[in-house]
């Protein structure tokens, strides 16, 4: 690997995130440029991690609240009683003195809520995934891409703000495992399957479920439903399973430490389809082109208890219900959230030179304060919806070549399996008559 350029790589990164250059034109920021002035935020999806993104940008000014579940719009209204409060998230857009919206709604409304918001001048913060196709996905990153002069926008994985990925990063880059051969990435998380849920009379009067079930297909109400994404994401209409809840996660480790894009092939397979439920497991592959510092790689995705085969010494040491393991020619690197080891293969590491202080990525402010910052000053963020959005469609691909069954020639480009016609109906979703995504 060539180091050298690498290093480059690292201190233009270092410089960018350290130098604070204001990217964003004058004059759109509404607060004012300045760190010290509040926005006027928008907070959609009040209740579960809605009211977790509420705690962490509180002390800005909140002025809309806005939830289908009356009881969770209350509780944060006596919280925030100057706020207007809202049931249907268009009409919420609609208020004029909104500089930034936290969109913490479920899955099958992310992309909507996103767009339409990038649309109206407004800075977003959204919790993963930004999409529930790759579609939506690829719509949600255009629409930042045309928007990023006038727009700050984080997705919610929050360990991306962690010292622990900032190190892992360093070492792959650095050449601690010498040249970057593959990735293999796993949760063991199991979901349940089941068909939709039964009707269930009358829906309770402080639910909308009409506006809960949004743009997809309509589902009777069913309780079921609520308590957390492992009851909705399930579904197909409502969710994207563990690719899309925990993938978004542990697939950003080598998404950010191979400076990975979009793929150029896709290969799914897992438990028989289901016409209701993702599947109990489901294993992945995709073929990612190689950059200016790095050959081709390929990456591999597990869940539902599916693992890569990882060296016994490392399950020895942790219990490993979830990681990433880099494997280079020179060794391997093991990640979590907050632990890493490294096992070079060679028993040394004098392939490896410790980056110098000035290469080094800057520790982050805290995930919200990144956002926050960025809003107010134009300082980039780490998960914009270029990088999110990327990281996204790149695990929604997955789903439809497990849907199809077939690995997938992947037309970045023209959004397009070259290779499968049949594909076209599971990149692109239907939506329910009068829902519009790009509006």
């Amino acid at each position: 690997m060539n180091n050298k350029v690498n290093r480059r790589t690292f201190i233009k990164q270092s410089a960018v995130l350290g130098a604070g250059v204001t990217v964003l034109k004058s004059g759109i920021l509404r607060a004012g440029n300045s760190p010290n002035n509040k926005l006027n935020i928008a907070v959609i999806g009040v209740g579960g991690r809605g009211g977790a993104n509420l705690n962490h940008v509180k002390g800005e000014s909140i002025v809309a609240l806005c939830d289908v579940n009356a009881k969770n719009l209350a509780k944060a209204a006596e919280q925030f009683p100057q706020a207007e409060t809202y049931v249907d998230w268009r009409k919420c857009l609609d208020q004029k003195n909104i500089d930034a919206v936290v969109c913490s709604t479920t899955d099958h409304t992310h992309a909507f809520i996103n767009v339409w918001a990038m649309n109206r001048g407004k800075h977003v913060y959204c919790e993963k995934p930004l999409a529930n196709s790759v579609h939506e996905a690829r719509v949600v990153r255009e629409t930042y891409l045309k928007n990023k002069n006038k727009v700050a926008t984080q997705m919610g994985t929050q360990i991306h703000a962690s010292d622990n990925y900032r190190r892992m990063v360093e070492l792959i880059r650095a050449g601690a495992i010498g040249t970057p051969k593959e990735t293999r990435v796993w949760c063991s998380r199991e979901p349940k399957g089941g068909s939709y849920l039964p009707e269930v009379k009358p829906v309770p009067s402080h639910v909308d479920w009409d506006l809960w079930v949004g743009p997809s297909k309509f589902h009777p109400y069913n309780p079921g439903y609520f308590g957390g994404c492992l009851a909705w994401n399930r579904f197909w209409d409502f969710g994207s399973g563990q690719i899309g809840d925990m993938g978004s996660h542990m697939l950003d480790m080598p998404y950010w430490a191979l400076d990975l894009r979009l793929p150029t092939t896709c290969a799914a397979s897992g438990t028989p389809i289901d016409s209701d439920t993702l599947p109990l497991w489901l294993t992945a592959e995709w073929d990612h082109p190689a950059n200016d510092w790095r050959p081709a790689v390929k990456v591999y995705w597990y869940d539902g208890g599916k693992k890569p085969g990882v060296p016994s010494e490392v399950f020895n040491r942790e219990k490993m219900f979830k990681g990433v393991i880099f494997k280079g020619d020179k060794g391997f690197l093991v990640a979590d959230y907050g632990y890493r080891i490294l096992m070079p293969t060679k028993g040394d590491m004098t392939q490896y030179t410790s980056p110098k202080p000035k290469d080094l990525i800057p520790p982050s402010p805290g995930h919200h304060n990144e956002w926050l910052i960025a809003c107010k000053t134009g300082k980039p963020t780490l998960c914009n919806f270029d990088y999110s959005g990327a990281l996204i469609e790149h695990n929604m691909l997955a789903l439809v070549a497990y849907r199809v069954g077939q690995k997938l020639d992947w037309d970045v480009k023209n959004l397009k399996a070259t290779n499968c016609p049949e594909a076209d109906k599971y990149i692109q979703k239907k939506y329910r008559r009068g829902w519009v995504l790009n509006g």
